[in-house]
């Protein structure tokens, strides 16, 4: 199993870190947490470049809005160290789910498992 996670960060970037972002992160690279899923988030020993290796396939979607921040510099506060309050009302962060079987469909969705027959409507038909 090792030799293909090897080979696959070597020859792909959506699978974790490419050969030249685990480099840069061993020479330039401090860690500062870690998130629920596992996702690594580094900054450069200078503090002026921040970024993440995540823990499995790279989707943006996957990071919370806490580290987004802290990647994007709207705050300075590590949120492993200093947490953002929620309200009560907020919803725990969820990945983009659009393309998996998890997505959203509303009712009357052609998604549906099973269809559901119709009144409401008739198929027009020639004379």
């Amino acid at each position: 199993m090792g030799i293909i996670k090897t080979l696959l960060r070597a020859v792909t970037w959506w699978n974790g870190s490419t050969l030249n972002t685990q480099l840069y992160t061993w020479r330039k690279g401090v860690q500062v947490g870690e998130d629920e899923q596992g996702n690594r988030f580094y900054r450069s020993r200078d503090g002026k470049k921040r970024w993440v290796i995540y823990n499995g396939e790279a989707e943006a979607t996957r990071v919370s809005a806490d580290w987004h921040g802290w990647l994007h510099h709207t705050f300075d506060a590590v949120p492993s160290e200093q947490p953002l309050a929620h309200k009560a009302w907020e919803k725990p962060h969820q990945e983009n789910l659009t393309g998996t079987m998890l997505a959203y469909a509303p009712s009357g969705s052609l998604r549906a498992e099973e269809p559901k027959e119709r009144r409401d409507y008739e198929a027009w038909t020639p004379e």
